[in-house]
């Protein structure tokens, strides 16, 4: 039997996650409220909107399901995704895939690593996305933490 599973972005708005969890998919995945915030190119400002994505995540994992942050690689918002409640953090590659030159490129995928290293020794599931295809990738997940 072919067994599928749903993965769904949805804003930490009250209307949104109230449908996510009618729909009850297995991953629930927070991003930005609008596309025309400034973090929806960066990821989730966990730290600004910390408790409407903490009872998010506790009404997602009453719900069953998994609830992950794209989160902007920063150590505190990954603390923050952490406090919250969220196994997952979703870095959040934009500015790496957007990078006009070399020197640019190389410092955003440092900043991931940092954040790949320091959601590991928190305990977090690490994923990571945005803007990604098949020739950036590959640094990404070339040296994993």
């Amino acid at each position: 039997m072919l067994q599928t599973r749903m993965n769904l972005e949805c804003a930490v708005t009250e209307e949104m996650i109230a449908n996510a969890l009618r729909i009850k998919p297995h991953d629930i995945c927070l991003v930005p409220k609008r596309r025309e915030e400034l973090t929806t190119e960066g990821g989730l400002d966990v730290v600004r909107y910390f408790d409407a994505v903490k009872s998010a995540c506790e009404r997602c994992a009453a719900a069953a399901s998994a609830c992950r942050c794209s989160s902007i690689p920063t150590k505190k918002q990954i603390d923050a995704a952490r406090r919250s409640g969220a196994p997952v953090v979703e870095l959040h590659t934009g500015k790496y895939a957007d990078a006009d030159s070399v020197p640019e490129r190389e410092h955003e995928l440092e900043r991931i690593r940092i954040a790949a290293e320091h959601a590991h020794a928190q305990g977090l599931q690490v994923n990571a996305g945005h803007g990604l295809h098949y020739h950036n990738v590959q640094p990404i997940v070339a040296n994993p933490p």
